[in-house]
């Protein structure tokens, strides 16, 4: 556990972060569309080719880009867009083709692909974040003064 501390860092030092300018984070989120579409274009293949090894690779991969947008950004939609053309690539994969041919096939390996993937990327984009508006901030970030009803 403290060897993942180290590494991931603690919730208070995650909330003390400052976020990146507005520019970055907009040129961020292209990227991190494009790297969840290709991390899912790679992970439907690895997790087929070296079965059980290749599914833990590719949910590692995916989990990995999900948490890294994440703390690149420092919002909830840095883990949200990667997820999104993780899933928009792996839609178009799970199509049959006119000659038959699709590339994911029904198996436990895609399965636990797919679950597992989706579930990564939803526990990382509700994990705590700072944001510019206070939305998803946790703690006491977000309290308003109240008024006092007998002043």
């Amino acid at each position: 556990m403290k060897a993942l501390q180290v590494v991931l860092g603690t919730r208070s030092e995650r909330m003390a972060e400052p976020l990146p300018p507005r520019g970055f984070r907009v040129a961020a989120y292209v990227v991190l569309f494009l790297v969840g579409a290709a991390v899912s274009l790679c992970g439907a293949f690895v997790q087929a080719l070296w079965p059980p090894f290749g599914v833990l690779l590719a949910l590692g991969a995916t989990g990995g880009v999900f948490y890294g947008g994440l703390r690149l950004t420092g919002t909830k939609l840095g883990a949200g867009i990667p997820l999104a053309g993780w899933f928009a690539v792996l839609m178009v994969m799970m199509a049959p083709r006119p000659e038959g041919d699709f590339v994911l096939a029904a198996g436990l390996t895609s399965y636990l692909y797919l679950f597992a993937g989706a579930v990564a990327g939803v526990a990382c984009a509700t994990l705590p974040t700072r944001t510019p508006l206070g939305f998803g901030a946790a703690g006491n970030d977000r309290q308003r003064p109240v008024k006092d009803p007998h002043a």
